[in-house]
């Protein structure tokens, strides 16, 4: 054992008592309501520029897609303008300096049911494409907004979105002292089981809720090769829908499929356990598709793998998705990863508590991948205006239960008795993140219109068809 790490082990801890003060003190410096705080830069980018900056690292061809999913609702842009927040929050009010793994983008539709390693249905931040170590503030500040933005795109009044806003901050303060308190080992084995939340829900809730939780349980490799396959030359394939779903020879540089496939696999398994690589190796590849998905997402290279194992009813289907840089790191310090899907990874492998068990990242001609089960066991709420009514009487609770995930992310990776202590236990937080929420949902609806303008101007080509 190295001298450092021996210095460390022997070293004085900080007491739970003496961190949750250093947070309280923290208020003197950045008090609360500072944070809800929200005015434009001067020199505020022009957030059409920032889209199309970002267009330039991916396919051509499917970038008009993805400006038709963001123009669908000015939500649906929020969703996708994660670098454009991430620039508004790295030039906003001061933070309290108190590093987490952050998720990055995260937002009401970025969490949701998903299936441990035991096969337990668990809930929480399911999309990790942006993680990085970053302010704690910036991940709540993006969830508050994604609650305005998502209640104005159901047709909430102000006084529902303010309270679930209110409800989400209450549920991340009261986690964050219950994680404040809790031994490393407690908190490391800590999972937000979907059975838990049932506890704080009415009857009509949990009615609900257990709905939610059976289509999650019924989403399994067998539903998937039901859904997305059909039976070609007696064998399944994966049925095309292009340009959404389609088969390629070819990748953009020119290899083969087969031999793109072989190369990166090849680079993935090294990423894998030994268990995970035997458990694999006893699967053959029956089919490859490129897949759209998301909506941020749209343009970066995303495929299905289709495997088989001993028999019809042993399906597997993987999904390699494209890992960029984060949309945080232009504003913090680069990532300690150089493949950007080992980034993913690891942050999520830090921060989710259950992750899957064939979670592992490659790379393929100098892109970087990272690899994870298509629908093992996850579900979540549909935020789609037929069930507006349902989903804003329950907006309150959906939205404290999103905090309370996002709690429990931050309490893995960060300093929970110093962000407890300066969250504190009155609501001063909870109204200023509030004031935070509704300002920049309003930025953002200027921001879908300036979007909107750009595609009647033909500035930006949009797609006739977004699904």
């Amino acid at each position: 054992m190295s001298t450092e790490l021996l210095k460390h082990f022997h070293s004085k801890h900080l007491s739970i008592e003496e961190r949750l003060a250093a947070g309280k003190a923290l208020r003197d410096q950045f008090p609360r309501n500072l944070a809800g705080e929200y005015k434009p830069s001067p020199d505020r980018s022009d957030p059409v520029s920032i889209l199309e900056e970002q267009a330039k690292t991916r396919l051509q061809e499917l970038v008009p897609i993805r400006y038709a999913r963001m123009l669908t609702s000015s939500f649906a842009f929020l969703r996708g303008g994660a670098a454009i927040m991430a620039a508004d929050l790295a030039a906003g009010a001061a933070t309290t300096g108190i590093t987490v793994q952050a998720c990055g983008d995260m937002h009401v539709a970025n969490f949701g049911l998903f299936a441990s390693a035991e096969r337990r249905l668990v809930c929480g931040i399911n999309d990790f494409d942006e993680t990085l170590p970053a302010p704690w503030e910036w991940d709540l500040k993006r969830l508050v907004a994604s609650i305005v933005a998502s209640g104005r795109f159901m047709g909430a009044d102000d006084d529902i979105s303010n309270k679930s806003v209110m409800a989400a901050v209450k549920s991340y303060r009261n986690r964050m002292h219950e994680y404040a308190r809790k031994g490393n080992l407690d908190l490391w084995y800590t999972s937000i089981k979907g059975k838990d939340t049932l506890d704080t829900m009415t009857a009509a809730q949990r009615k609900r809720a257990e709905k939610l939780m059976e289509q999650a349980r019924s989403r399994t490799h067998m539903q998937v090769l039901e859904k997305l396959t059909d039976i070609v030359d007696e064998e399944h394939r994966i049925r095309l829908d292009a340009p959404f779903i389609v088969r390629q020879t070819h990748t953009k540089s020119g290899r083969s499929i087969n031999e793109a496939m072989e190369l990166f696999l090849e680079s993935y398994f090294q990423s894998l356990g030994n268990d995970r690589k035997k458990l694999l190796k006893n699967y053959r590849i029956v089919d490859v598709v490129r897949k759209i998905v998301g909506v941020g997402s749209v343009g970066t290279r995303c495929w299905v793998i289709f495997l088989m194992g001993n028999h019809s009813n042993d399906p597997l289907f993987l999904q390699l998705k494209e890992a960029q840089p984060s949309v945080l790191e232009p504003f913090l310090a680069p990532s300690a990863f150089i493949n950007q899907g080992q980034r993913v990874v690891e942050g999520q492998r830090l921060i989710q508590g259950a992750p899957d068990i064939f979670l592992g990242w490659g790379e393929q001609d100098g892109i970087h991948f990272y690899v994870r089960q298509l629908r093992d066991m996850k579900g979540g709420i549909e935020f789609v205006r037929e069930s507006k009514k349902e989903v804003i009487e329950n907006m309150p609770l959906y939205a404290a239960t999103c905090a309370w995930g996002l709690a429990l992310a931050h309490a893995k990776s960060g300093d929970s008795a110093m962000i407890a202590g300066y969250a504190g236990n009155s609501d001063e937080l909870d109204k200023a993140m509030a004031r935070f929420a509704f300002a920049y949902a309003d930025q953002n609806e200027k921001d879908f219109k300036a979007l909107t303008t750009a595609a009647k101007s033909k500035r930006i080509h949009v797609a006739a068809k977004a699904s």
